[in-house]
């Protein structure tokens, strides 16, 4: 058997920067960081060598690859050539909630396969691999992000440039500033999850006006002011940097926010967070806030939802268990 365990990502600035009809033309750019939450996936031979079975949040019996309802399960098992296994994935968190799921779970599979048939593949190599799965062969309207955030690990400045590569770099700070960053940050689940391709769609389409691309090019700044503020191991800023971003992100595309999000946002701004965002594509998931620990208690109580608990990490796309060698 083996088990590999990926991170879910969280999104501080910069995103809707990373779709290629925006970086094509400007270049794009987020700052984001790895959590202590996971996609777990483990792969080891079934005992009927001529069927697969997949085990998600639906169970999969299969004669061949192309029989599998589950459409990134289905494209990489063919692409590889993969049969006769059996595949497990659990997470910590549920799709759908922001955090970039549907990638942390693409490059968690790659990397498990990969590691299945004998081959090392580098991070970045498993983040290029997962983009071209989900953007180029599936055609979801997403970005590259959550690939390269997922795999990577880490807090990182991602830079998405015109020709399509994509480069990166670690934000490095004081260890009592990376610590303090993570006490001030709290995240609170909504109560509802969504399926982002169709807020992504739209703000697809919508990035070509120019309006909204100037939106985007507003967002890279804050990204890169973001960036400059933590490496100077200054936070007092990193707030309002979260709304500002947060405030022209709204404008992207309808259905980012609505009046339950809007109405849970105020509230928080009005009892001690400095500022904020929603994760991901928008219409559900986590509210991330900034708040300094003194304050924390009364925005908590006032705001009502069931906070999660997290840390950021550093690993990356990991594997956490090889057993008997299968490969030959």
């Amino acid at each position: 058997m083996i088990i590999t365990k990926t991170p879910f990502r969280v999104s501080f600035c910069g995103g809707g920067s990373d779709m290629a009809n925006f970086y094509e033309k400007y270049g794009g750019c987020v700052l984001s960081t790895s959590i202590n939450k996971y996609c777990y996936i483990s792969i080891h031979p079934y005992f009927n060598e001529n069927q697969t079975v997949l085990k998600y949040s639906e169970n999969e019996l299969v004669d061949s690859p192309d029989q599998i309802k589950h459409r990134i399960f289905r494209q990489v098992l063919t692409d590889m050539g993969i049969h006769g296994v059996e595949i497990s994935s659990t997470a910590d968190i549920p799709g759908g909630t922001g955090l970039g799921s549907s990638s942390t779970f693409t490059v968690g599979l790659l990397n498990s396969l990969n590691c299945y048939k004998g081959k090392f593949v580098s991070k970045d190599k498993l983040a290029k691999l997962a983009c071209e799965v989900e953007i180029e062969k599936l055609g979801n309207p997403i970005g590259k992000q959550d690939q390269y955030g997922a795999a990577l690990g880490g807090l990182n400045f991602i830079k998405f440039n015109q020709d399509g590569s994509v480069s990166h770099e670690p934000i490095l700070m004081e260890g009592k500033t990376y610590k303090e960053l993570q006490k001030n940050l709290l995240m609170f689940y909504t109560g509802t999850t969504r399926s982002a391709n169709t807020i992504l769609a739209e703000q697809t389409k919508n990035i070509t006006s120019e309006d909204k691309a100037r939106n985007l090019l507003k967002m890279c700044g804050l990204a890169k002011d973001m960036k400059v503020a933590l490496e100077n191991n200054d936070i007092s800023s990193f707030g309002k940097i979260l709304d500002e971003g947060w405030q022209l992100k709204k404008e992207l595309a309808s259905g980012i926010a609505n009046p339950a999000i809007d109405e849970a946002y105020e509230i928080a701004m009005k009892n001690g967070a400095l500022g904020g965002k929603l994760l991901g594509a928008g219409g559900g998931g986590f509210l991330l806030f900034y708040c300094e620990e003194e304050k924390q208690e009364q925005l908590k109580k006032a705001i009502g939802l069931r906070e999660l608990d997290f840390s950021f990490e550093r690993d990356g796309t990991s594997i956490v268990y090889i057993g008997d060698k299968y490969w030959d």
